[in-house]
Order: structure tokens, then sequence, then C-alpha cells
């Protein structure tokens, strides 16, 4: 699948439109940090923007955007804000999780709320207890979606055996499922998995961790479209239509990055990025959490 390089946003199954581009905060810390990033991206044209409970910047990140927001003539309604709940708070505790974050970010609602991680922190990958706390996790976020204080649901690190298992019973779908994808992990069967069921299938870890940016291949694909190793990864994953959240503290690679909506890459290039696939994870293996 090609979009056309103009396009900037998908559609949910919720109705609502989500930004193909959004400023990841993992590893942000301090006020000066955030109020940075954020000034930046949305200088930059970011109207996206991704948090967790577990980044502990919640809080940071929605000072800074209630600070910055009218500086660039916009308003809440014009951004779209993700976050997480903290695997600590899996099952029993996770209405205090979820009503934590929207404490934390004090935005009045979050647009998309994940369930950050299949497991239950402080419990192994195998016990038998993660099932019951994912679904009881599920149901208080489908609680809270009722009542409008999450406009979409969603998962996060989930495999298809996850996924399947929760749509064999949730009441209401998920919107989004955001996973590790880069070139060196194409994830044909997760995307197929969120294609039949109508769900999003969002990536981050883009670049992979930074280590994709001088792969050989990537760094001859730039050159010859005259573009950063960087933006060549990011165009790579919203040219199949998948949204992506580059993160960075550096408010010259924040507005680099969001420069990927002005080329395409050929269908050569884009075969030669996908031929990298080897199933390379740079980050977290939910493979083994029951």
């Amino acid at each position: 699948m090609s979009i056309p390089s103009t396009t900037t946003s998908v559609l949910l199954n919720t109705g609502a439109e989500m930004p193909l581009l959004g400023l990841g905060t993992y590893k942000l810390v301090g006020y000066a940090d955030v109020y940075r990033a954020v000034d930046a991206a949305l200088a930059a044209g970011y109207r996206s923007f991704d948090s967790a409970a577990v980044y502990r910047n919640e809080a940071d990140v929605g000072r800074a955007l209630k600070e910055l927001l009218p500086k660039h003539g916009s308003c809440r309604e014009d951004i779209f804000i993700t976050s997480k709940l903290g695997p600590k708070d899996q099952g029993e505790r996770s209405m205090e999780g979820a009503l934590q974050s929207l404490s934390q970010l004090d935005l009045g609602y979050i647009d998309l709320y994940l369930i950050h991680w299949p497991g239950t922190q402080g419990m192994d990958v195998t016990d038998p207890r993660n099932p019951g706390n994912r679904a009881q996790s599920w149901a208080t976020l489908e609680e809270l979606h009722a009542q409008g204080k999450l406009k979409a649901i969603g998962v996060s690190n989930y495999t298809p055996a996850h996924m399947k298992e929760l749509m064999q019973s949730c009441k209401t779908p998920p919107a989004v499922l955001q996973v590790e994808f880069h070139p060196q992990l194409c994830q044909t069967e997760l995307r197929n998995v969120c294609q039949e069921y109508g769900v999003c299938f969002q990536s981050y870890s883009s670049l992979g961790k930074g280590e994709l940016i001088t792969h050989p291949d990537v760094m001859e694909v730039a050159k010859h479209c005259g573009r950063t190793p960087a933006q060549v990864l990011l165009r790579w994953a919203v040219q199949q239509g998948i949204p992506v959240l580059p993160k960075s503290s550096n408010p010259d690679r924040i507005k680099d990055n969001a420069k990927i909506f002005d080329f395409t890459l050929s269908d050569a290039d884009m075969d030669r990025l996908s031929g990298l696939d080897c199933g390379h994870k740079y980050c977290w293996d939910a493979s083994q959490v029951i």
C-alpha cells in the first residue's frame, strides 16, 4: 500500500483522524527539556504527542502543551494526545492508573490510551494471571472510553495471539496497536491481523534505536533521494499508511523529522528497504508473555 506524499493523517475505527507523524517523548525528562521539544514540534507542524505513565513525564507534557498551544495559534482540539497504562497498574489497579494519567496530563481527555504491555510488572511472563489482568485492564479502558475520558483505546506490544484473544472478548475493539516497526522488522503477521480487524497499526522505534540510520542500504537510498536516513526510514513507514513517533530532544532533529510529506520513495527504494526484514527487534519482546 502506498499513500500520496501529502497525506498526513489516518482514519481510526472511532471515526477520528490520527496524525501520521507524532513526537515520541520517551526519555524526555524534566520540564525544560519537554518544553523545548514540544515547542520545536509545534513549530514544525507536529500535532500528535505520545507519552506513557512509565515515561514519568505526563504532567510536564500536559503543562507544556497548555502553555505553548496559544503561542502556536492552536487549541486542545487541534492536538492528538496518546498515553499508556503502566505494566505495574495492569489488572486490579488499572482504573487508578488510567485516572492518574488523565490527572497528570490535565488536558480534559486523552485522545488515545493504550495498554502498554501484555504482561504485569512483578509477574513472570508465564504467569497464568496475565490474561485475566489484561482483560480487566481492557474493561477499565472500555468504561472510561464510554464516559468520553478516553476518546480511543488500544494496545501496545501485543503479539498476534494477544490481539486475537482481545478481539474475541472485547466489547469495544482496539483502535490502535503500537509496536516496534522498521525495515528489519516488517511485522507482516501483525499487520495482517490489524487489517483483518480494522485496527490501525502504529510504529515506534522507526529508526531502530538509531542503529538503522547508519545501515548501508538506508544511507544509499537517502543519498539517492537527497534526504537524511531518518527521513527515509520515516517516509518508508508513512508511505505504507503507518503512523510514526520519532523521538528527539534536539529541536533541529525534530524539525528535520517532520519533513517526510514532501517527497515519495520509489517502488524500488521501498522494496530495497523492505528487503532488509530479518525479524530483528531492538526493543521489548512480548512473544513469551502468555
